[in-house]
C-alpha cells in the first residue's frame, strides 16, 4: 500500500496522514512512553514520515527528537532524515505584550534542541490575542531564523483569513495553516479554504476524527455527557453539542459505518477520507499513539470516496450544520464553554530558563 503525499510548496512533500502528537502529552490520557518513542519508527517505515507536535505540547518534541536521535545512531542519517517535524510557536497568553524578538528566537532554539535536529521543517504560529502585543512583529522574528537556517517553512494555525492575510501583507509566506476540520466542524470551509486556495496555502487537518469520538467505538453507545478525565474528549464532546443532539451524531456514525462497510474499512477511515478530498487539504493529522493502530491508520489510503458517497454525506450535513463562526472563534472566547477549558500558558514551564526568567 502506498501512502499518499501531498507537496505544502514546490520541494517539500509529506505524508497525507501527519502523526500527532497532543495525544502524548499530558492530560489526555495515559501514554506508554517509552513504547510510543519505539513504535514512531514503525510508522516512518510505513511512509507516514509527518510528525506534528508544539511547544506547549508538554514532552513531546522531547520525545520525537529522541526518537530522532535513536534512529539516526541506528539505521543512519538517511532514514532518520525522512522525520519531517511539524512543531508549533504559540507564546503564552500573558507574555504577549512584552516579548522580545531574543525571546522569540530562544523558543526557536529550544525546539531545536529538543528535536536534536538542526533545522525546523514547519513552524506553525499562533498568538492567542491579536489585540496585545505584535504578532505580525514576532512571526518577522521567524522569518530571519527562517533566513538563518533555523526553519525550512513558516505556517499559522487555529486562524481565519482576517486573522492570517496581515502576515502575507507583511511580505511574509505561509505554506500552510493548521486548522480543525472534520465532519463535525466544517468552519474552515466557508471562507478560509477559498481564500487560501486564491494564495497557495494548504490546510493541515487536525480533529479529523474528533478525538475518538468519530469511530466506532461510539457507534450505539448513549450520550456519556462531559464527566470525562480526558480534556481532548471534553473540547470535541463540545463540538458535537455544536453539530446536533447525540442522536444525530448517532445517525452520522451509523452512515459513516454503511459507506465503510461497502469498502470494507472502518467507519473512522471514512471520515478521515471525507477531509482528505476536501479542497485545499494537503493532510489529515491523526492520534495514532503506538504501532498497534498502524494497520487502522493506513486504510483511508485503500479507497477513495465516490461522487456518490460524497453526496449521500452533503446531504446528511445540511441537516447538521455544525459550529458556526469563523474558525477556532469558539475557542478564542475565554468566557465561552469552548474557551474555558483551553490552556494560555503552557509554554513557560518554572525550570525553563527560556522564558521562565522573564516571569520569575
Amino acid at each position: 500500500m502506498t501512502v499518499e503525499t501531498a507537496d505544502l510548496c514546490p520541494g517539500y512533500a509529506i505524508s497525507r496522514v501527519i502523526k500527532g502528537g497532543w495525544q502524548l502529552a499530558g492530560d489526555h490520557g495515559p501514554v506508554e512512553a517509552a513504547s510510543a518513542i519505539a513504535d514512531m519508527e514503525a510508522f516512518v517505515d510505513a511512509g507516514i514520515t509527518a510528525f506534528d507536535c508544539a511547544d506547549i505540547y508538554t514532552g513531546v518534541e522531547e520525545m520525537i527528537g529522541t526518537f530522532i536521535a535513536d534512529l539516526r545512531r541506528r539505521r543512519g542519517s538517511d532514514i532518520s532524515d525522512r522525520a519531517q517535524v511539524h512543531t508549533k510557536l504559540v507564546p503564552d497568553l500573558e507574555r504577549l505584550d512584552t516579548l522580545t524578538a531574543d525571546e522569540v528566537e530562544a523558543i526557536v532554539d529550544r525546539s531545536l534542541k529538543r528535536l536534536q535536529i538542526e533545522r525546523l521543517h514547519l513552524v506553525q504560529f499562533y498568538w492567542w490575542d491579536s489585540r496585545v502585543g505584535s504578532p505580525v512583529r514576532a512571526m518577522e522574528v521567524l522569518r530571519r531564523c527562517q533566513e538563518k537556517g533555523k526553519i525550512a517553512h513558516l505556517g499559522v494555525t487555529n486562524w481565519d483569513v482576517s486573522e492570517t492575510a496581515p502576515f502575507l501583507a507583511a511580505g511574509i509566506e505561509l505554506v500552510s495553516t493548521q486548522v480543525q476540520y472534520s465532519l463535525l466542524d466544517r468552519r474552515p470551509a466557508r471562507t478560509l479554504v477559498p481564500w487560501c486556495a486564491d494564495h497557495d496555502i494548504r490546510l493541515l487537518c487536525y480533529g479529523t476524527l474528533a478525538g475518538g469520538f468519530l469511530t466506532e467505538n461510539w457507534l450505539g453507545k448513549p450520550d456519556p455527557g462531559f464527566e470525562f478525565e480526558n480534556r481532548s474528549l471534553v473540547k470535541y464532546r463540545l463540538i458535537i453539542d455544536e453539530f446536533g443532539p447525540w442522536s444525530t451524531f448517532q445517525s452520522l456514525l451509523g452512515l459513516l459505518e454503511q459507506i465503510g462497510n461497502r469498502y470494507g474499512v472502518t467507519l473512522s477511515s471514512v471520515a478521515t477520507r471525507w477531509v482528505l478530498q476536501q479542497p485545499q487539504v494537503a493532510a489529515a493529522i491523526v492520534g495514532a499513539r503506538y504501532a498497534r493502530h498502524l494497520p487502522k491508520t493506513l486504510e483511508v489510503f485503500r479507497f477513495n470516496l465516490d461522487e456518490g458517497d460524497l453526496a449521500e454525506i452533503a446531504r446528511f450535513l445540511e441537516t447538521a450544520p455544525g459550529p458556526q463562526g469563523p474558525v477556532f472563534a469558539l475557542e478564542r472566547d475565554r468566557n465561552g464553554r469552548h474557551g474555558r477549558i483551553m490552556k494560555y500558558n503552557l509554554n513557560t514551564r518554572p525550570d525553563d530558563a527560556v522564558l521562565g526568567a522573564a516571569n520569575g
